[in-house]
């Protein structure tokens, strides 16, 4: 007999949420409920090279465009599992993209950075290129030479150097960098040392806290445990290194190699289930909202 996760995950879907991977074969999604773990499909063929949810779908930085999935749950449609649109925002090619509400920010490989007009234009951040943007999440920019916050219409310095992620989840900026891991508050407070791959932190949180928060340093995982305290988690049994984590009912990863994991919780022992996605060099996670059940 089908468990309730499995009824909702491959059944009637309601409750189900639809995880995003981006990567170099093309934009995955993958239905869960809970820590299970159903189907999953090849939504959009391209070099995907970043990917962030948005009020209007999934915007995903490519190797050819930026272009926006629009999908059920942002249309409030349902397409029956078919393909969503695919809408190019007239960008070109980009390395990273985020959004600040409304707003779209994305960067291209030239260091230009720009935010999307209520009428589709675009305008630029920054009168010169910025060098090696690595991630962009909020109203953070991480590059090789700092963090770059968005002020009105142009982005201010923020300090740190060598960031290869940020998280401005829940108002609470975060930073990963070949140093450590960093919170803003009063300037940079360090958190962790030693180098950090990857920060990501709760959309859903109330302003100016921290609920879940999670951050990558080489094969180990390190989770807010509140109170400013980070606790090691076990981590996935998987060959890759995980490149982003998002937040649904539970937490779910990804791994460079293409395996899609999310942390169970059973008997009061923590651990992971996994499925491999048969993708490879996989670059980030977007988890869509769920969306409430229609009025019968």
């Amino acid at each position: 007999m089908a468990t309730i996760e499995e009824k909702r995950v491959y059944g009637d879907r309601e409750g189900a949420i639809d995880a995003y991977v981006a990567s170099a074969m093309g934009v995955v999604r993958v239905r869960v409920a809970g820590a299970t773990v159903g189907e999953f499909s090849l939504q959009h063929r391209c070099s995907a090279r970043d990917i962030t949810v948005t009020d209007v779908g999934i915007a995903v930085a490519t190797d050819e465009n930026l272009c926006i999935l629009e999908t059920d749950a942002a249309t409030d449609t349902d397409r029956n599992g078919d393909d969503p649109p695919v809408v190019d925002t007239e960008f070109g090619p980009a390395v990273a993209v985020g959004s600040t509400g409304p707003d779209l920010v994305a960067a291209d490989a030239d260091g230009r950075v720009a935010r999307r007009r209520d009428d589709g234009s675009w305008e630029s951040l920054v009168p010169e290129p910025i060098d090696a943007i690595k991630a962009i999440d909020g109203d953070l920019v991480g590059t090789d030479s700092g963090v770059y916050r968005i002020h009105g219409d142009t982005l201010d310095h923020a300090g740190l150097t060598d960031v290869r992620d940020v998280a401005a989840a829940a108002g609470v900026p975060l930073a990963a960098t070949v140093d450590g891991l960093y919170k803003l508050g009063n300037g940079w407070l360090p958190i962790r040392e030693g180098n950090v791959d990857v920060v990501t932190a709760d959309l859903q949180a109330d302003p100016g806290r921290l609920t879940r928060a999670h951050a990558v340093s080489g094969e180990t995982i390190y989770e807010y445990a509140g109170d400013d305290e980070w606790e090691r988690l076990e981590t996935p049994p998987v060959d890759g290194s995980i490149v982003d984590v998002g937040y649904g009912e539970t937490v779910y990863a990804v791994t460079d190699d293409g395996t899609f994991c999310a942390a169970t919780l059973e008997d009061g022992v923590r651990g992971w289930r996994t499925r491999a996605l048969g993708i490879t060099d996989v670059r980030g996670l977007a988890i869509e909202p769920s969306r409430a059940p229609a009025a019968e």
